[in-house]
C-alpha cells in the first residue's frame, strides 16, 4: 500500500473538507505539545496522511484513487451544502471508459477519484 502525505495549512479547514464534506474518517492523530498535526484519514480503501509539518510533505500533492460508485458519490456532493465547489464528473483524456472527479482541498492538494464505467 502507498499512502500519500498531503501538507495542509489549516486543521479545521482540512477536517471540514475531508471528513465533513467527503466523508472520510480520522483513524488517528499525532498532536505533539510543541504544536502541529499529523493524522491519517480513510474512506473505504483510500488512505491519506495529512500534516501541517512542512518537512513531511509539500503543498500541491496529487493522488489518484480507484473509487466504486463515483456517479452516486458525485450526486451526493452536489446535494450537500458546503463552501467547497463540486467539480464536474468527466471522462478522462486517456480512456473514455474511465470517469474521474478532481477534488482540490483548501491547501491546493488534488485527490482524483476514478472509476471504470461501462
Amino acid at each position: 500500500m502507498v499512502t500519500p502525505v498531503f501538507q495542509i495549512s489549516d486543521y479545521p479547514q482540512a477536517v471540514a473538507f475531508y471528513v465533513e464534506w467527503l466523508g472520510f474518517s480520522i483513524d488517528w492523530e499525532d498532536r505533539p505539545a510543541s504544536g502541529g498535526y499529523y493524522f491519517q484519514i480513510s474512506r473505504g480503501n483510500i488512505v491519506l496522511h495529512l500534516t501541517t509539518y512542512q518537512h513531511e510533505s509539500c503543498i500541491g500533492g496529487r493522488a489518484i484513487a480507484e473509487f466504486t460508485g463515483l456517479p452516486a458519490f458525485h450526486r451526493l456532493l452536489l446535494q450537500k451544502e458546503a463552501s467547497f465547489p463540486t467539480p464536474p464528473l468527466r471522462k478522462t483524456t486517456w480512456n473514455d471508459k474511465v470517469m474521474q472527479l478532481e477534488l482540490f482541498d483548501p491547501a491546493g492538494n488534488c485527490l482524483v477519484l476514478a472509476e471504470v464505467c461501462a
